[in-house]
């Protein structure tokens, strides 16, 4: 018995910076998976204020904020206290490092971070429109 073959794959961009452990993670699941993206890494090529902006219209900012590395917590402490939307998006503007990675433009939708399950739902089960 063979597999089903898989679905039509999409063509994604994903965001992130390179060397890290969760974006290696994620372009090794969708390339494993036949999912064919372009990999913009910010912190060479710059993400604009922007598109940061327009990621938090799409998606809630502190989804888009990462609290847990270590540029986080390098911050003044004044920096981070009551972070609001426009501070939060001010710092990942000034700061890459501080966008949870990855970022995965789905044109309708962000997937932000990794998780396998949810890229399961998105990349690989049918929809209504195949």
């Amino acid at each position: 018995m063979t597999a089903d073959p898989p679905p039509p794959s999409r063509h994604l961009r994903i965001f992130g910076i390179r060397n890290c452990d969760t974006m290696k993670k994620a372009c090794t699941w969708l390339s494993e998976h036949g999912v064919a993206f372009d990999f913009v890494d910010y912190r060479r090529q710059g993400i604009s204020a922007d598109q940061i902006a327009e990621w938090s219209r799409r998606s809630d900012w502190k989804l888009l904020l990462n609290t847990r590395g270590t540029t986080w917590r390098k911050l003044a402490e004044e920096q981070r206290c009551n972070v609001d939307e426009d501070q939060a998006l001010r710092l990942m503007a000034a700061y890459p490092s501080l966008i949870k990675r990855p970022v995965i433009d789905c044109g309708d939708r962000l997937l932000i971070g990794f998780d396998a399950q949810s890229y399961a739902r998105e990349f690989l089960e049918p929809t209504d429109n195949e």
